[in-house]
């Protein structure tokens, strides 16, 4: 027995998570555990993503600590399993044990730093519930609790929701000030390791939520650097996975932020389906979408609204690739509705600016874009900035004002590049192009949309690549039947009876991508074989120097 607890102690110090759970847990099968190494047990438990083994360790440690009249110790673990059942999404439970801690604190009359934990879960809930102003409220008791006993654990915590309420509530300088407070106390040693985890991740998604890419990137890195301390962890080690994935995306990293997100689904599926899945799933829809990728993005998409991300602004920018223009306005108009939150309506007016281009309401996108650069305006945020002047940009193009309009456009490249976008920055450049093409300067225009079209290629970015495309005569097939120019080139090449894997060679993009276009054509145009399109393709004219007649069809192949 007390081999196997000092194995299991000498884990723990090391962090070796599964270490220490698989040999306290042989000391616990021969033995009971003592309050301290039950309550290591179930640290380690969590890390490893034993969440409802944890709860249970936790209520052993409850309940003994009852039996034993010590209620503070009580208290503290109903508040541990609060924690674990939160940060699995299971509010009901957690606000349960938080109601009976509570209860036991105040029969006691006791004045501790348990009380502080305690306000601190409630306001967390309040915040989980909808109501920020009143979880910013408790959160800032919580806060003072922890100074006043002199528990940074607390202080941290506490600091770090709060600024994520005040960021919900518009104030975000403040609530950026309050997250970085807390995290001064992330390498005491009275802080847990659950606990460095957990504001990690609530911090970088802070950021994310007010667009401060460098900030989120600077603790990404920290949060990699401290999951590659412990090869043993599991806990957070698939949400640092989505947040370099997330950034992979906006730094044209596609391939790796395609292994990221991978490697983030498999972990994050196993063993109960963590909440942040539907983060990972978002990222991998978003990755498809750009790719030209439809029904992998569509199905992605649902994946993500299945887990508990909403598929806006993503859904609706796959819709107006589609074609389906009403639908797209539609979802982003609903989702804008619903969106109170100032970190919420951002996310959605660039989408949304993009959309009512499309529809030639140019007086609405013009309500949507002044709405966004007032948000920009307030936040110290680079990449809000720069997805501002992006839509301004556009939308000046779209007014007439054309040189206003370069201007814009010119300022969002140099902020998307000093940000490392080049995505980004490629769609702007072709904006740039068209606006130099209304002002009759045809190689500022050939410049310009051949940077771009060099960017795409590099991405493989299929829709904005066939987009481009279509702007320089003489590049692409005219397009027929609702096709886009990209599934138009396909479907000449299949007349021409090449394969998947040749049209893919000539092309520069994946056979699946190729089969993806096809699909779409044969859905578009009612087709049901290779033969059909090649006859439609030369019914239409869309095989540059054809006859009238098709070539006699090989044997029939599917998409």
């Amino acid at each position: 027995m007390g081999g196997a607890v000092d194995r299991g102690r000498e884990s723990f110090g090391r962090r070796a998570w599964a270490d220490a759970w698989s040999q306290l847990s042989a000391a616990d099968g021969e033995v009971p555990l003592e309050p301290p190494d039950l309550e290591r047990l179930a640290v380690a438990a969590f890390l490893t993503g034993r969440e409802e083994e944890s709860v249970d360790v936790w209520a052993r440690a409850h309940h003994t600590a009852v039996g034993r009249g010590d209620v503070v110790h009580a208290a503290r673990c109903a508040f541990w399993m609060a924690f674990v059942l939160a940060n699995g999404g299971r509010l009901a439970r957690a606000g349960g044990w938080i109601h009976r801690a509570q209860r036991l604190l105040d029969a006691s009359g006791l004045d501790c730093v348990e009380q502080g934990y305690l306000r601190y879960a409630a306001g967390l809930r309040q915040t989980f519930e909808g109501d920020p102003a009143g979880g910013s409220a408790g959160l800032a008791e919580g806060a003072a609790v922890g100074d006043r006993f002199r528990d940074p654990q607390l202080g941290a915590l506490a600091r770090v929701g709060r600024g994520r309420c005040l960021i919900h509530l518009g104030e975000v300088a403040e609530g950026l000030a309050w997250m970085d407070d807390g995290m001064v106390a992330i390498t005491a040693p009275e802080v847990s390791p659950a606990v460095v985890g957990d504001l990690y991740c609530t911090v970088i998604e802070g950021c994310q939520e007010v667009c401060d890419v460098r900030r989120a990137q600077e603790w990404t890195e920290a949060l990699s650097r401290w999951c590659e301390s412990q090869p043993q962890l599991v806990l957070y080690r698939g949400q640092c996975l989505v947040h370099r994935a997330e950034l992979m995306l906006l730094h044209g990293a596609w391939p790796d932020a395609g292994i990221e997100v991978q490697r983030a689904c498999d972990r994050l599926a196993r063993p109960t389906g963590q909440p942040v899945l539907g983060a990972a799933h978002y990222v991998r829809a978003e990755l498809h979408r750009l790719r030209g990728e439809f029904p992998e993005a569509e199905e992605a998409y649902r994946q993500a609204h299945r887990w508990g991300r909403r598929p806006e602004p993503g859904l609706a920018q796959l819709r107006l690739r589609q074609g389906r223009v009403d639908e797209a306005a539609a979802a982003l108009r609903r989702a804008l509705d619903e969106a109170a939150e100032p970190v919420l309506r951002v996310r959605l007016l660039a989408g949304y600016v993009e959309v009512l281009l499309a529809r030639g309401n140019v007086a609405a996108a013009r309500t949507a874009v002044d709405e966004l650069s007032t948000l920009a305006s307030g936040w110290n945020a680079p990449w809000l900035r720069a997805g501002a002047l992006h839509a301004t940009g556009a939308v000046l193009l779209a007014e007439g004002d054309t040189r206003a309009a370069l201007s814009s456009l010119r300022r969002a490249v140099a902020a998307w590049c000093e940000l490392g976008a080049p995505y980004d920055a490629a769609r702007a450049r072709v904006l740039i192009g068209l606006a130099c093409r209304s002002l009759g300067d045809a190689d500022g225009a050939r410049l310009e949309l051949d940077a771009a079209r060099s960017v795409f290629q590099e991405l493989a970015a299929e829709p904005d690549l066939a987009s481009v495309e279509a702007l320089s005569p003489g590049r692409a097939p005219r397009a027929e039947g609702g096709l886009t120019v990209r599934e138009a080139e396909v479907l000449a090449l299949v007349a021409t009876g090449r394969t998947n894997q040749a049209i893919a060679s000539e092309l520069f993009i994946s056979e699946k991508t190729v089969a993806t276009h096809l699909s779409s054509v044969f859905s578009k145009l009612g087709l049901s074989s290779r033969s059909a399109a090649t006859a439609y393709a030369y019914t239409h004219d869309l095989v540059q120097g054809s006859s009238a007649e098709p070539p006699t069809p090989g044997p029939r192949r599917s998409p």
